[in-house]
Parts: C-alpha cells; sequence; structure tokens
C-alpha cells in the first residue's frame, strides 16, 4: 500500500511517502513561505525520491484540520486535486491525532496544543496502548486552562507539544499538578509522516473518502466569518 501525505494545517508544511509501512520520503519546512509557495514542489519531490510514481498511490492523505484556515485549504485543494488526477480516495486524519503520533512510545499522556487564538487551544489528550494511539479526549477547542485541569484530573505524567507550548509554557508550569515534560524540537510541530501512519491504519479500516466528498475540519468559524456575524448583528439592532 503507497499513501501519499500531506500536511499544511500550521506554520510547517511537510509531505511524505508511506509504502507497506515504511516511510520511503519526506519533505519538512517551516520557513514562512506560504504554503501555496511550498507544497507542490514538495510533493514532486518525495514522489521523486521515494523511487515511486504518483501513478503507484493507493490514497492521498491530508491533515484534515483543525488548524491555520488558509493552510488546511490550501491543503485540502491539493490533497483533492492530486487524488481526482489519478483516481484514489483521501484519509482525512485529524490533525490533533497526527501529532500527537509523534510520541508513540511515550509512557503516558500526550496532548497537543495548537495556538487556536482567543485565548484557546485545538488539543486532545491521547496515550499509547503498546504501539495503537488510544483517544482518550477527542480533538477540541478550549481555553489551556480547561484542559489543563482534564489532565491534572486524569493523574498522569504528560507530554505537551505543538506550536502552542511556546504560546503557553508558563501558564502550563504554573498550573499543571503532575509530572510533565515539553516534547523536543523534532517531535513537536505536526508532520505528514504521523498523518500517513495514521492514515494506513483508517485506510485498512474504510475510512475514507471521494476526492470530492472531502472537507476541512475548522472546529470554529474563522475571524472573517465571525466579524460578518457581528456587523450584521448591528445592522439589525
Amino acid at each position: 500500500m503507497n499513501i501519499l501525505a500531506i500536511d499544511s494545517s500550521g506554520l510547517a508544511a511537510s509531505c511524505a511517502i508511506l509504502s507497506d509501512g515504511v516511510i520511503r520520503a519526506e519533505f519538512f519546512v517551516c520557513n514562512r513561505l506560504t504554503h501555496s509557495e511550498t507544497l507542490l514542489p514538495m510533493v514532486d519531490q518525495a514522489v521523486s525520491a521515494s523511487g515511486l510514481e504518483l501513478g503507484e498511490m493507493d490514497a492521498v492523505a491530508i491533515s484534515k484540520g483543525p488548524g491555520s484556515f488558509t493552510g488546511l485549504r490550501i491543503g485540502s485543494a491539493t490533497a483533492k486535486g492530486l487524488a481526482e488526477a489519478v483516481g484514489i480516495p483521501v484519509i482525512g486524519v485529524p490533525t490533533v491525532n497526527s501529532i500527537a503520533q509523534n510520541m508513540a512510545g511515550f509512557d503516558g499522556n500526550i496532548v497537543p496544543l495548537m495556538d487556536a487564538r482567543r485565548n484557546e487551544t485545538y488539543t486532545g489528550i491521547f496515550t499509547f496502548t503498546g504501539t495503537e494511539l488510544t483517544v482518550l479526549r477527542e480533538q477540541c477547542a478550549v481555553p489551556l486552562g480547561e484542559i489543563l485541569c482534564d489532565v491534572n484530573e486524569r493523574g498522569k505524567k504528560t507530554v505537551f507539544l505543538g506550536d502552542g507550548v511556546k504560546v503557553f509554557a508558563a501558564q502550563i508550569k504554573e498550573e499543571c499538578k503532575v509530572p510533565f515534560i515539553f516534547a523536543p524540537p523534532d517531535h513537536a510541530l505536526q508532520r505528514a509522516s504521523g498523518v500517513a501512519v495514521l492514515a494506513e491504519k483508517y485506510f485498512r479500516e474504510g475510512k475514507y473518502l471521494d476526492a470530492s466528498d472531502h472537507v476541512p475540519v475548522y472546529l470554529r468559524v474563522s475571524q472573517a466569518e465571525r466579524e460578518y456575524d457581528n456587523l450584521r448583528t448591528h445592522e439589525n439592532v
């Protein structure tokens, strides 16, 4: 089974090729260029470096959100375009789950944190049962204090990772009552390899869609939509 995986849900963009359980190639950049500039060239490089052809892919996997609204749209459009061109399905992988996959083997709870702005985080709580990622709390958009209360109540050592760690580090150090660590840089951000590993499992479980049916998962409305709703509310007062 060959899977082309893409992640453009945050500041970093990445692409990976997984073939029969082996990551054959992965490209990762976090250089503040727009994903529209970096994503397709990375796909071309990854496919070429893997020794495979795009037509040999069985599915395209995409980090489906939450995350940057613009990044998710770019990634979704890229994945759908590639899948439609080859005639293969799209596998949507929750972003927070794929970040947690980075910590395979960690003996404790795993809490990805993405900066969702407005003092909120996209997050969830996970652990590994053997080699299987287990969801303890589904991905959600909540204030950091809410997820820290949940972490404290569970009473297990915890690793925090994701771009939100830098934003929330001081609050974590003050409010987290269980032993914890911050993930090292090579495990901290979302990567397409994590998307690919989960996507292979989802594919075997039949969790895939026709390219035309895939849509990103935002968890909440965009700032532009909020401002538009506020404007309409004021106009109707």
